[in-house]
């Protein structure tokens, strides 16, 4: 799926954007804000972001996998070639390492904000609403048609995609790059 990214500086904006996506088929399952004013969003019934979506939680888990699986597959190598143990142990070091990696790598991923959204701190962190709305290729030309039609005050701020890369991001990748 692909993701565009709205700013917008004012609550009614958000709600009045939530509600024409919403009359047009984008489902909250589509549809999520992201704000320093949590407490606005939920009393006006506007569907915030999940830890999912704010956090590095999934990209830095999936990091770990990889490199837990890479450290397990040659540790697994080397107990085999100096040992007298099989292939089973490098297969049992693999999933150890990988399991040991996700765990940690999800660990990390609490403490950073999502790789995705983290160009946008500055402008979350000045009271303004970043809007995530999560379109199949067919409706994105309705979706921004929407947006700039009924709704200018709200900045077209980028796209990319719902898919998490592990090789994206934090610790030597490039962020997601802003497309207008």
């Amino acid at each position: 799926m692909k993701r565009f990214y709205y700013l917008t500086s004012e609550i009614e904006s958000v709600e009045n954007i939530s509600r024409d996506l919403h009359n047009e088929g984008i489902t909250d399952w589509n549809f999520h804000v992201l704000s320093k004013d949590e407490a606005g969003l939920y009393q006006r019934r506007i569907n915030s972001a999940t830890p999912w979506q704010e956090l590095d939680i999934v990209h830095t888990a999936l990091r770990g996998t990889l490199i837990g699986t890479a450290l397990g597959l040659v540790g697994g190598l080397a107990v085999m070639f100096f040992t007298n143990f099989g292939m089973t142990s490098v297969f049992l070091l693999v999933v150890v390492g990988a399991l040991f990696g996700t765990w940690a790598g999800g660990f990390v991923g609490i403490s950073h904000e999502n790789y995705k959204i983290a160009r946008f701190h500055d402008d979350i962190e000045a009271g303004k609403y970043l809007v995530l709305v999560d379109v199949h290729p067919d409706e994105q030309h309705r979706v921004q048609k929407i947006m700039a039609s009924k709704h200018p005050e709200a900045v077209a701020a980028g796209q990319g995609s719902t898919i998490i890369n592990p090789l994206k991001g934090h610790m030597g990748g490039t962020p997601e790059t802003v497309k207008h």
